[in-house]
């Protein structure tokens, strides 16, 4: 029976958010452009669990390129008006359109001259009617039983924001690079930001001998580097290839003496590189199609540096 309870309100709720998709319409349109040419900021209020999903909406306003907060609607008319500036934009919520703390901000709201979206479960409601645009967010049924706690309600007001923030965030062409710089922590930041450079081994760290290296000059570079492997290249720093553990492992099973072999000889050829300016994700991307470790990085020709899986795992870009 409890299965069945959870999966009713999930229905419900499935059935809130699809009945939404045929309002996308010229006024969801004219919010996102009204959105759009706002020279402020855009200011979310909404009382009680309407004002819970304004925070919500707020918060991915801002952080998809549209500077947005949210404004308590009873904190409002008792003293933080003043966060309002005269090119804001306010969205107001209200599901039945007859919240007193959030009609009571219409009064000054409108005599700043700022437009005014409502999302409202009530068309013909006092909020609506004083609203620039209308977006209808009502539903069928709350999936409450008793009809009583917002919960399809709230979902499909969640929604609707969900839509108008990623509407105005393709109207803008706000990119990966532009998200990053609203979310510098943990693990997001982490991928959009950092670049290989920031994270490979160079200078006395990368690993490398010449090709007429010997084989234990070359083992002796990759045991002292500690990364596996050690590049072969020539004097002007041109990459000629790699050695990894695993290619000693081959060699040594095609019965090669190795005390006679040379680096040049056991090298693999036309290794796997990546550019220092790639985003580290990349690295990652590239070492996981391929089932390798680490990446020759490689610029203009030059071989610059090489990175590790371990340097990724340890900077949490994984």
């Amino acid at each position: 029976m409890i299965i069945e309870h959870g999966k009713r309100v999930l229905e419900i709720e499935a059935r809130a958010i699809a009945g939404l998709v045929a309002r996308i319409d010229q006024r969801f349109a004219d919010a996102v452009e009204l959105l759009f040419a706002c020279a402020g900021k855009v200011v979310v209020s909404g009382m009680g669990k309407s004002g819970l999903i304004g925070q919500k909406i707020g918060a991915t306003l801002a952080s998809t390129g549209t500077p947005a907060f949210f404004l308590h609607p009873a904190e409002g008319i008792h003293g933080d008006l003043g966060m309002l500036a005269r090119k804001d934009v306010l969205i107001a919520i209200s599901n039945s359109g007859e919240t007193e703390e959030v009609l009571k901000l219409l009064p000054a709201v409108k005599r700043m001259n700022l437009p005014v979206i409502a999302m409202t479960g009530r068309v013909q409601s006092t909020l609506a009617k004083h609203s620039d645009v209308v977006l209808d967010v009502s539903v069928s049924e709350e999936a409450c039983p008793m009809g009583l706690a917002p919960t399809a309600s709230t979902t499909a007001t969640l929604a609707m924001g969900d839509a108008l923030a990623i509407a105005l965030l393709e109207k803008r062409g706000f990119k990966e690079e532009d998200f990053a710089q609203f979310h510098p922590g943990g693990t997001l930041g982490r991928r959009l930001l950092l670049k290989v450079r920031d994270l490979m081994q160079q200078g006395d760290a990368l690993p490398r001998v010449a090709p007429g290296a010997s084989a234990r000059e070359a083992i002796l570079e990759m045991t002292s580097k500690k990364l596996g492997m050690t590049t072969v290249s020539d004097p002007e720093g041109r990459l000629l290839g790699i050695i990894t553990d695993g290619d000693l492992r081959r060699v040594l099973e095609r019965g090669i003496d190795l005390a006679q072999a040379r680096a040049g000889d056991l090298a693999s050829k036309n290794p796997k590189t990546i550019g220092p300016d790639a985003l580290a994700a990349r690295a990652v991307q590239i070492m996981e199609s391929y089932s390798i470790t680490s990446l020759v990085v490689v610029d203009k020709g030059r071989m610059v540096g090489v990175i590790h899986l371990h340097d990724l795992l340890k900077s949490g870009v994984i």
